[in-house]
């Protein structure tokens, strides 16, 4: 038994309250006679086994960092400024990886198993965990956890970084001023909720926005009421689905409602609630571009067990949608390449970076 897992022994074998500096205090006490030849470092890796999240508590605390991917419980990599590189970090085997995974998850009301062998899951700092076990993961237990950052975002930073042109913030800061229905659409990674924050950041002190996300991510100050979905627990009871939310949010008395990301079925009900009076609403989408946005919000609404017929839901889409902004990754650099207004004809581009 190595000096790490000594001193884990004995510290669950204690009576100290499961909070970091309770254990640490008690882990560096305790370590001269239960791990006289621990190394620097040991004691903080103890105790992030059993509070944190082990050998990758460094890189999630890490903000240079923006995703940590675990392939193996020997292969861990991290993302940062855009650029994937391998660290040194690694699990002693696969089955210390998994027991960290559902410690995580437990107190959550989740699980996984070979039964259930996926989990997705928001940490307690707003970062989003997600985990495939065996079954499924066929080369062993797989782990992405894509970091929160606490910076709140604005126009006036996206230009600063580069990632609009000060004519593209003027555009969008008026959108956002005359209550332009917006829809924000890229790629995975492409920072389409980076800049769904800064357009939130331009609105109003005096509205009441309500936010409806898959797992918490949006950082928006004012008068915001958050919503968030929830997965069925391990009795099957408890799944709250983004469509509840959504029609939970129109009761809620709300200037505004911005989705996360809309992915699945609750894009009928976003549609209709943006068609209906809730102006100034905004979300993000994955697509490749504009015009693909909106055929693929046609195609998530069409999941719905309501049947609307295709011209109908075109309608409500031209409606709905006042603003398209195309959000790209390229290499390390991300920007919002380009800004179009739906028109009775198409789209009207107003922006394109140069």
């Amino acid at each position: 038994m190595g000096s790490i897992d000594r001193i884990v022994a004995s510290l669950v074998s204690s009576d100290h309250p499961l909070n970091r500096t309770a254990l640490s205090r008690a882990a560096a006490e305790m370590q001269p006679d239960v791990a006289p030849l621990a190394r620097p470092g040991d004691i903080d890796r103890a105790v992030d086994t059993l509070v944190g999240l082990g050998p990758l508590e460094s890189l999630v605390a890490d903000d240079t960092v923006s995703d940590v991917l675990v392939n193996a419980f020997d292969d861990v990599w991290v993302e940062r400024s855009g650029a994937l590189e391998r660290t040194d970090v690694s699990f002693r085997s696969a089955e210390e990886l998994i027991a960290l995974v559902r410690r995580v998850i437990t107190p959550l009301g989740l699980r996984i198993d070979a039964a259930s062998p996926a989990v997705d899951a928001r940490l307690g700092d707003g970062s989003r965990l997600h985990a495939i076990i065996p079954p499924a993961a066929v080369d062993g237990p797989v782990v992405a956890i894509r970091r929160f950052s606490p910076a709140v975002a604005n126009l006036k930073m996206l230009v600063e970084h580069g990632a609009l042109e000060q004519d593209g913030a003027d555009l969008l800061g008026t959108a956002v001023e005359r209550r332009d229905n917006i829809l924000i659409a890229g790629a995975t990674g492409a920072g389409k909720t980076t800049v769904l924050n800064a357009l939130a950041a331009s609105v109003g002190l005096i509205d009441r926005i309500v936010t409806v996300e898959d797992a918490a991510e949006l950082n928006i100050t004012g008068h915001v009421v958050r919503l968030e979905s929830h997965p069925a627990n391990v009795e099957g009871a408890g799944e709250v689905t983004m469509r509840s939310l959504l029609r939970h949010a129109l009761r809620l008395r709300p200037d505004r409602i911005i989705v996360g990301e809309v992915r699945g079925p609750e894009a009928l009900d976003m549609i209709q609630a943006l068609s209906t009076g809730h102006a100034g609403s905004m979300s993000t989408i994955h697509a490749n571009g504009p015009a693909e946005a909106l055929d693929r919000l046609a195609m998530l609404a069409s999941m719905a067990p309501e049947r609307v017929p295709e011209s109908a839901l075109s309608r409500q889409i031209a409606s709905a949608v006042d603003v398209v902004v195309f959000v790209g990754r390229h290499g390390s650099h991300r920007q919002i390449d380009s800004v179009h207004r739906l028109t009775p004809d198409g789209f009207d581009e107003e922006y394109r970076c140069s």
